[in-house]
């Protein structure tokens, strides 16, 4: 019987895609199956490299109307503040940005996470460091994100995220990154 049939006591698409948010897979590296939701319904997926741990992740997150809880477990410990080892609930909103920035850009190749979730002391340690760092940063709440891709120009991404018209899109071409959040929609940058 093929996954999603439905018969007395079959596992159903939606919980078999649930079941497998995401699989350990050593200390590199979190993964889940995407490969097996394709043809199995409406889901997003990501694909993520923390460029400061060397942790890696690609897992589909949403099936179908639902958030995936384990691959939002995986996702927040990929983009935790790393600095500090403190760890903050992903906005959903910035995932989907993310994911939909991701493929508008029709690439296999993962996201280079340069900051995820930031701890109010690491984000005060930051700003003394440059005057870039917002005091109130998205980044202290889970809604942001700092990120690039090697075979992508950073105004390429920058284009994208700014296309689907949702939250703010920070352009850093000298630091070679984009900020995305899903606060209230602004640009800027070059």
């Amino acid at each position: 019987m093929a996954v999603g049939e439905s018969r007395r006591g079959a596992q159903s698409r939606r919980t078999f895609l649930k079941g497998i948010g995401a699989i350990a897979l050593g200390t590199q590296g979190l993964l889940a199956a995407p490969a097996l939701a394709k043809g199995a319904g409406d889901y997003r997926s990501i694909h993520l490299i923390n460029k400061r741990t060397d942790e890696w992740l690609k897992t589909v997150y949403w099936v179908e109307g639902d958030y995936v809880p384990e691959a939002l477990t995986a996702i927040d410990h990929i983009m935790r503040d790393w600095r500090a080892e403190k760890i903050r609930r992903i906005d959903a909103k910035t995932l989907d940005i993310i994911a939909a920035t991701h493929t508008l850009l029709e690439t296999s190749e993962p996201f280079q996470v340069i900051s995820g979730y930031r701890s109010p002391e690491t984000n005060a340690m930051l700003r003394r460091r440059s005057r870039n760092v917002a005091r109130k940063s998205y980044h202290m709440r889970g809604m942001a994100v700092d990120l690039t891709l090697k075979t992508r120009r950073i105004r390429d991404i920058s284009r994208a995220a700014r296309s689907l018209d949702a939250g703010g899109v920070g352009t850093y071409s000298r630091a070679e990154f984009v900020h995305l959040d899903s606060g209230p929609k602004r640009t800027w940058g070059r």
